[in-house]
């Protein structure tokens, strides 16, 4: 296989990554403006109940459907992917945006650690840990930021590192119809949540555009482009460039929620886009795997 091809699947996740970063954290953005007519809990009921029928529409899994499959692993996957969802709306009542996706992202921190063991990998972590530090407000700001919140994002740290760790043996076992299958269980999960807090609002025909928006653009399409992703690179690798969500949710917040940055966070978003480039540009290619049904 000559280097080019050798080198196309890796940028094809890297890029797939990329984009659903970007994408979802536009979602998140705009999920915000739901929050006073259906609250956390029925905008995370919008965007995976949405994102579900959407996907299942689309793919049709159950013409696919196969005894064989490990659905152990999918029923995790899934109810990690909502339980996630739900505890990090949570978190954005009462914390911003980029502060709430850095403490979440501890959860694929902790996995990159655990699988490194190149001195290369441990420079690109320690420098995404002092961004984080940098990105947090520690200092003047520190006292004011919600305890229950910082309790709540860290909680969908621990979600996102189940969704990375069994997202990767779902997306071999159920290939493309992993993401509808694992949303769909998810919604499951969070649509009666947002059902007894927001009961009929959910309803409302003026809310549809911005809950399709939300569901598109933080789910249906950043979670198909995950599993891309997951696919085709370790979960060390993908879990080091994910430190680019929380530097992607502190400019999407300054550009879309007026929550403003300083100097010191503007630093500490370059050091994590230095990190990710040094991890993509390190990164060794890995097996090949069976391609994502169609």
């Amino acid at each position: 296989m000559s280097p080019r091809f050798a080198v196309a699947p890796v940028a094809l996740a890297i890029g797939a990554l990329l984009i659903s970063m970007v994408s979802y954290q536009c979602g998140a953005s705009l999920a915000k403006h739901l929050f006073p007519q259906v609250g956390a809990q029925g905008a995370t009921a919008y965007r995976l109940g949405l994102s579900a029928l959407i996907l299942l529409l689309w793919r049709r899994p159950w013409r696919r459907a196969n005894g064989k499959r490990d659905w152990l692993a999918l029923w995790g996957y899934g109810l990690s992917m909502g339980a996630m969802n739900l505890v990090f709306y949570m978190s954005l009542r009462t914390i911003p945006l980029g502060i709430a996706v850095a403490l979440e992202f501890t959860g694929p921190l902790a996995l990159a650690l655990a699988g490194s063991r190149r001195a290369v990998d441990f420079v690109w972590i320690a420098l995404v840990i002092a961004g984080l530090v940098l990105l947090l407000p520690l200092h003047a700001q520190a006292a004011s930021l919600d305890p229950v919140g910082v309790m709540y994002a860290l909680a969908a740290g621990v979600g996102w590192a189940l969704y990375i760790v069994l997202g990767k043996k779902v997306g071999a076992s159920h290939g493309g119809d992993a993401v509808t299958l694992g949303i769909s269980i998810g919604a499951l999960l969070v649509i009666p949540f947002g059902a007894a807090h927001a009961g009929s609002a959910l309803l409302s025909p003026a809310l549809l555009p911005y809950a399709l928006g939300v569901a598109l653009l933080s789910s249906a399409l950043p979670y198909s482009l995950e599993m891309v992703a997951l696919t085709r690179l370790p979960a060390r690798t993908f879990s080091t460039l994910l430190s680019l969500e929380p530097a992607i949710a502190a400019v999407a917040g300054a550009a879309l929620l007026d929550q403003r940055l300083s100097l010191l966070q503007w630093l500490a978003i370059l050091a994590i886009i230095v990190a990710a480039t040094g991890t993509a540009l390190s990164v060794q290619r890995p097996e090949l795997v069976e391609p994502l049904a169609n």
